[in-house]
């Protein structure tokens, strides 16, 4: 059979998709991946072929605020932002994947095309060609006004191209959701054709940082993080003022948005690299002090690991509320973000036996769910 997969040009869209495509090419499957020039070098890493298609979020971006601008949903009123993110998700980027990927499924005739949820172009261009088609979640899916103004303008493009009246956002196709049932939305679960997938950590290969291999496991490790896309230099000084506090070893991941130079000397039991292949590192980890990005949240499920979430934008606050509510740990956000809040949360989470129980149970759930290779198995199902 044979499959494209294709998702927006961002890790935090792609990764997800990676375990269940090369499970699929393992499969005997002829299996094409499909993202922006940014990402295919990631993939072709993972040993699978590539083709362009669609543009990164800054160029997306760039369109409303210029070259220069790197706009966050979080720099004002969120609702003086929704406008923007409709057109950005509901027009600009469903546009040019349609117009990328267009070519290409005539060219290549996909028996069924495995569309990331976030990429709603791949979709509307599955449909257009009249080529089977299938959502891949890329965590818990976050109702709220946002979703709805993206759903809006999605609705008008696809009005526009002859889809009036469609089921959206997914147009009534089958979902893979990644997302353990007790933690996704309850909306989702009652509309949705869910088809649960085990999220699989990925990484870049790469070698764990010194240090965590052969540790003294007397002591706990502590991962800090604030992902790829929404680094904050004065956030990670301050998380790393207050973790450095503990009596434990602490290793911070900068990410591509703020150099770790920035973050000037740090206290001996800190260490701060600009990468680390997380999936690695985390099994290594004693707590997680994050953003709340999906990834970085579906890791610490599946590892059975305390949360500290510190939500910077986009659908980190509800991912943040549903960690608080699963009993898996514990949130802070804005002015509350500060070095002692940090410290005493961390200190918390680190002695929570009940949080420890609640982690666990979720690990367990996570782990039943079907793994890539069972569902790669029935992807020939989904093509009709």
């Amino acid at each position: 059979m044979r499959l494209i997969f294709t998702s927006l040009v961002s890790h935090g869209h792609l990764y997800p998709l990676l375990p269940l495509a090369v499970a699929a090419r393992d499969a005997g499957h002829d299996v094409l991946f499909a993202t922006g020039d940014d990402l295919r070098p990631v993939v072709e890493k993972a040993g699978l072929a590539t083709e362009s298609a669609g543009f990164g979020m800054r160029e997306a971006f760039a369109s409303f605020f210029g070259p220069d601008a790197r706009p966050r949903p979080n720099d004002g009123p969120p609702e003086l932002f929704y406008p923007v993110i409709a057109q950005v998700f509901g027009n600009v980027l469903p546009r040019r994947f349609v117009a990328d990927l267009t070519p290409l499924f005539e060219r290549y005739r996909p028996d069924l095309v495995v569309y990331e949820s976030g990429n709603m172009g791949g979709a509307i261009a599955a449909r257009l060609a009249g080529i089977p088609a299938i959502g891949h979640g890329f965590g818990r899916v976050s109702p709220g006004d946002v979703v709805d103004v993206i759903t809006g303008r999605l609705a008008e493009y696809a009005q526009e191209v002859g889809f009036d009246g469609v089921e959206l956002p997914s147009f009534g196709d089958p979902v893979l959701d990644i997302c353990p049932e007790t933690v996704q939305s309850p909306d989702f679960l009652a509309e949705a054709k869910r088809v649960p997938l085990r999220p699989v950590g990925w990484a870049e290969p790469g070698d764990l940082p010194a240090g965590v291999l052969g540790r003294d496991k007397s002591r706990p490790l502590i991962y800090l993080t604030l992902g790829t896309a929404f680094g904050d230099e004065g956030v990670l000084k301050r998380a790393i003022g207050g973790l450095a506090r503990l009596e434990a070893d602490v290793v911070v991941a900068a990410g591509p948005t703020v150099d770790p130079a920035q973050l000037g000397d740090v206290p001996a039991n800190v260490r701060v690299e600009a990468w680390v292949p997380q999936a690695e590192l985390l099994p290594h980890v004693d707590l997680v002090v994050h953003h709340g990005g999906s990834g970085t949240t579906l890791g610490a499920f599946g590892e059975a690991l305390p949360q500290l979430v510190l939500p910077q934008g986009a659908d980190q606050f509800t991912n943040a509320e549903a960690v608080v509510a699963a009993g898996v740990g514990g949130q802070l956000i804005g002015d509350g973000i500060t070095e002692d809040a940090i410290f005493e949360g961390s200190r918390k989470l680190l002695a929570d036996d009940a949080v420890r129980a609640a982690a666990r149970a979720l690990a367990d759930e996570v782990a039943a769910m079907p793994s890539p290779a069972e569902v790669a198995k029935r992807l020939p199902e989904f093509a009709g």
